[in-house]
This record gives structure tokens, sequence and C-alpha cells, in this order.
């Protein structure tokens, strides 16, 4: 699974007919740094991933990729390599909150 900050919305009025009706998102992946290890950090790299539970900008997102994903999104035929499978509400890190959702 992979953390990542939702970055804005994907829009494609052309696409796979198996992607109707899907969400897409641009999420950012983020690693815990600092000094004190208590931030997290946008990674180099973006994602983009359908989205079947709503999430929006700025969200905190698990995704999962690969054929996870398919599963994730109920059809191993789809064509998808990223899904949202949770929106984070905190990330704990040895008792020390990094995140809690606004």
């Amino acid at each position: 699974m992979i953390l990542a900050r939702v970055e804005g919305n994907v829009v494609a009025t052309k696409k796979n007919p198996k992607m109707t009706g899907s969400k897409l998102l641009l999420a950012r992946p983020v690693t815990v740094s600092g000094a004190d290890g208590r931030e997290l950090t946008a990674g180099a790299g973006t994602l983009v991933a359908t989205d079947p539970l709503g999430a929006g900008a700025g969200d905190l997102v698990l995704v999962v990729q690969g054929s996870s994903a398919r599963l994730a999104a109920d059809d191993k035929d789809s064509p998808v390599d990223a899904v949202v499978i949770g929106i984070v509400d905190t990330v704990d890190l040895q008792r020390r909150e990094l995140y809690k959702a606004r």
C-alpha cells in the first residue's frame, strides 16, 4: 500500500469503456521525514488512481497498485493500475501523531 495525498482530479472524456463512470484522482505519495520523524513530505512522483470512495483534494489516502488494484476495483479485467482503498483519518508513529484529518 502507498500513503498519498490527493492533489486534484483527472478528467478524461475519452477513455477505455471499462473506465466509464470512474472518478480519477491525481495523488502524490508521501514519506515520513524531518529531523524528529514527525513530518509527511511529498514524494517526487505522482499517481493517477481510480477512486470509488469519494476522496477529495488534500485528503490523505491509501492506494494499491498492480494486481491488487484490479481486485480492489472488483474487475480483474479492468485496465487500472492504482485504486484508492482508504481515506486516512490519522497517522500515528510511535505515539506521535503525524496527521489528523481536518
